[in-house]
């Protein structure tokens, strides 16, 4: 018999206030959870709508243990925070999903990298540097990849070299390096892992990347790949989350070889970029399966009920201020456009500051749409 669940249904303690944190809010609120944002920007993004903010730094150990006071269950929304503070709370018998052992894995890019190889997971040769230097480089062999340890995303972190004359743009930090995967496609798949094990996974998404910043530019729903390739893929990311022992969602990004082989690229552990879509397109969007995970509830239908296109809405090239949305109306002419503004006060070069989700009944359609939007819409900043 099931467990009578007294309203709100969980108190969810959340670590970072930015975008993923908002549609995690707003996802809990559906479930009947009252959430508690931890985030130092005054009226973030998530703050906005929770029911409280704590207004504090993510290494902030003090606060971070008021948060869990506060807190049936604390979870996160980026890697950059207090793993040290979350063991402890863990080891007074705290609840944190996912665990800070998989976050401490997950922060140092080199003890992710030697996880996905000692359980066996595909992945890029690698190795670890300490002091790069040109004759490591060149030892290794170009091309290669670059990867700060610690404190690297949306492309900041990595520098990509051709040949030893690229050693110059080089990072003067602990690093790994990799081989560079000439991918015929970047995928990813979001697998959640519950508390019970319960494990789902969603059908594999196509990334295109902005040329030169490495942000995610857009993305496709299903990716373009055979039915065989999917199930390798979907197969690859649930073991890469079972090795781990991880609960909650993750997006595990993987590289498609031009010869079919699926290599894993990087791990995140939490709600990802490349599951925006599912709010509209999938019947459990990823913000809502991944409370469904760390509170020990049955598993959402990953099902797709359209295929969609997404776009990420970056701040104009220049310009920083106040945002300014140009081509609106236009585009929410098109059919089948769904926005998302995530609340930023400030828009800067480049900066998250929403999506566009677009549904067609054909991906080729969707995407041909989402070139639209790209091409119609911009984030400026008011002229002074």
């Amino acid at each position: 018999m099931s467990k009578d669940y007294p309203y709100p249904i969980a108190r969810i303690g959340l670590i970072g206030g930015g975008q993923l944190g908002r549609m995690l809010v707003r996802a809990a609120k559906q479930l009947g959870c009252t959430t508690t944002v931890l985030d130092p920007v005054p009226d973030s993004p998530a703050g906005q709508i929770a029911t409280r903010q704590i207004v504090a730094g993510y290494h902030d150990a003090d606060q971070i243990r008021e948060l869990a006071r506060a807190s049936d269950v604390l979870t996160f929304e980026l890697e950059n925070i207090d793993a040290e503070t979350l063991a402890e709370l863990e080891r007074e018998g705290h609840a944190v999903h996912p665990s800070a052992a998989v976050l401490k894995t997950i922060q140092d890019k080199l003890t992710q990298k030697q996880c996905l190889q000692d359980n066996g997971i595909p992945t890029s040769r690698f190795a670890a540097v300490e002091s790069p230097t040109e004759s490591q480089f060149a030892g290794f062999g170009y091309p290669l990849v670059q990867k700060a340890r610690r404190g690297g995303y949306d492309g900041r972190g990595v520098s990509i070299m051709h040949s030893p004359a690229d050693f110059a743009q080089h990072l003067p930090v602990p690093s790994l390096i990799e081989e560079f995967v000439d991918a015929d496609k970047e995928i990813a798949v979001l697998v959640a892992r519950s508390t019970r094990g319960e494990v789902v996974t969603y059908p594999a998404v196509e990334m295109c990347f902005r040329a030169g910043e490495n942000v995610l530019d857009l993305l496709l729903a299903p990716a373009g790949i055979s039915p065989q390739t999917q199930a390798r893929a979907e197969q690859i990311a649930v073991e890469t989350v079972q090795a781990l022992d991880g609960v909650g969602i993750f997006g595990v990004e993987m590289f498609v070889r031009r010869d079919g082989e699926v290599l894993v690229n990087e791990i995140a552990p939490r709600t990802h970029n490349s599951g925006h879509h599912t709010i509209e397109a999938n019947i459990t969007d990823q913000f809502e399966q991944h409370l469904r995970a760390i509170l020990g509830l049955p598993l959402g239908s990953t099902e797709a009920l359209s295929p969609a296109a997404m776009v990420n809405l970056l701040g104009a090239p220049n310009e920083q201020g106040r945002p300014v949305l140009r081509g609106l109306e236009e585009v929410l002419a098109i059919p089948g456009v769904c926005l998302h503004l995530y609340g930023k006060a400030v828009t800067a070069p480049f900066r998250k500051m929403g999506h566009i989700t677009i549904l067609d009944h054909d991906i080729a359609s969707a995407r041909a749409k989402a070139n639209q939007v790209r091409d119609t819409i911009e984030i400026g900043a008011e002229n002074e």
